[in-house]
């Protein structure tokens, strides 16, 4: 008896070794905290078990480096495409993986195996958790623009925001089906000018997942691109607001104080180089985060935001492309600007997406997930449709047949 002890503890500990060492279990864990982990897990193991387990776990070991394989493979093609792209050298077929990811097909665990299993990993977790990254909130955003830039975004109603959102757009050439559109798939339809990704516009409920607002959701990184980009015109307009003669004292003091506030945040972006890296970097400093909240001032917001669709219209029309549905517009917001368009141009519309997106967006993103560029772009215009009878897809529409009906009046 003694003898068998001994044996099946030697087939444990060999088993703990092997896979701690090839990098199965808990590969987070330190190798000395992984062997003994894996000791105490596959003690409680029956010898079928612990056979069961090691051929499901070389099965899995054995996807993931067919799956490694795959994203190295994606990544090298795609560094190939950007090399091209410099030389302005057209796309082959040859220049994407022309496959969707591999899926694991191997064995499972069994009912009683797999709880066991996962038992042991929710413990290993609970171990080596760390408190999650606090994501910056409005609130935080607004206390960065009143400290650093003694600003204080002015709020004006829903209803009123999307009208001077209209406005805007007629201004810049956008169109409502191109606008609307993207704001029924950004927002479900039902998104106010001060929603952030993560909490429900409606009830307010929720965490934030990520610095995206309002109706295109913007990152924080994309209001100090845009602010470095067009800030001058922002500034040009909201001074022929300034100068309109009907406006009243209160409203001139107003427009002054947020014009000096709009010029000094644009020499500060314009001190930083025009590189995305380093603007994602700026739009995390206090500085950075009080040049947000433009998103949400009633006068600023409608330009900043509806300046980040026409940035993108620019870009397709400089590419070749002068017009542009919602689905396309979108296409490029969501995957960025020139992936959007290598998305729409063949061979990468028959391409699978995960060409154009990183490994862990592809599977964050289940939007996106085994479909090609003509397939995501469809499956966009799909959703849109869905989300464009919406209470606020409605309104927003409406606010651009009002701003026709006004330009018409005033021709």
């Amino acid at each position: 008896m003694a003898y068998f002890r001994m044996t099946s503890l030697f087939r444990i500990r060999g088993a703990a070794i092997m896979l701690a060492a090839i990098g199965l279990l808990c590969p987070t864990a330190s190798p000395r905290a992984q062997a003994m982990s894996t000791i105490d897990f596959l003690t409680s193991l029956s010898d079928s078990e612990i056979e069961a387990f090691q051929i499901w776990k070389t099965a899995r070991q054995n996807f993931e480096d067919r799956l490694d394989a795959y994203w190295s493979e994606v990544e090298r093609k795609r560094q190939v495409r950007r090399r091209k792209r410099a030389k302005n050298i057209s796309f082959e077929p040859r220049d994407y993986v022309m496959s969707f990811p591999p899926k694991y097909k191997g064995p499972s665990l069994a009912g009683d195996l797999a709880l066991k299993y996962d038992r042991f990993l929710d413990a290993q977790r609970q171990s080596n958790i760390s408190p999650p990254r606090e994501l910056a909130t409005i609130p935080d955003y607004l206390a960065a623009a009143k400290r650093v830039y003694n600003f204080v975004p002015e709020r004006v109603s829903e209803k009123e925001f999307k009208l001077r959102y209209a406005a805007e757009a007629a201004v810049l050439g956008l169109s409502k089906e191109q606008v609307v559109r993207v704001y029924a798939l950004e927002t479900g339809g039902m998104g106010t000018y001060d929603t952030q990704a993560g909490i429900h516009p409606v009830k307010k409920t929720g965490r934030p997942i990520s610095s995206a607002l309002g109706y295109g959701q913007l990152l924080d990184a994309n209001s100090v691109n845009e602010l470095a980009r067009s800030g001058a015109i922002f500034i040009r307009r909201l001074t022929a607001k300034y100068q309109d003669p009907t406006n009243s004292p209160v409203r001139r003091a107003q427009l002054k104080h947020k014009i000096a506030v709009l010029r000094r945040m644009y020499a500060n972006v314009k001190h930083q180089p025009f590189e995305w890296d380093v603007q994602q970097a700026y739009a995390k400093t206090p500085a950075g985060m009080g040049i947000h909240t433009l998103n949400i001032d009633g006068d600023i917001g409608p330009m900043l935001q509806a300046m980040k669709l026409k940035t993108l219209l620019d870009l397709a029309e400089k590419n070749g492309r002068p017009s542009l549905s919602g689905s396309q517009l979108e296409l490029m917001n969501l995957a960025g600007p020139v992936t959007g368009l290598e998305m729409m141009r063949h061979p990468g519309t028959d391409a699978p997406t995960s060409n154009f997106f990183s490994r862990r967006a592809y599977y964050v993103n289940r939007m996106v997930t085994g479909l090609t560029g003509t397939q995501l772009q469809a499956e966009l215009d799909r959703r849109m449709t869905q989300a464009i009878t919406a209470p606020g897809s409605q309104e927003f529409a409406a606010a651009f047949d009002t701003v026709s009906v006004r330009r018409d009046a005033e021709r």
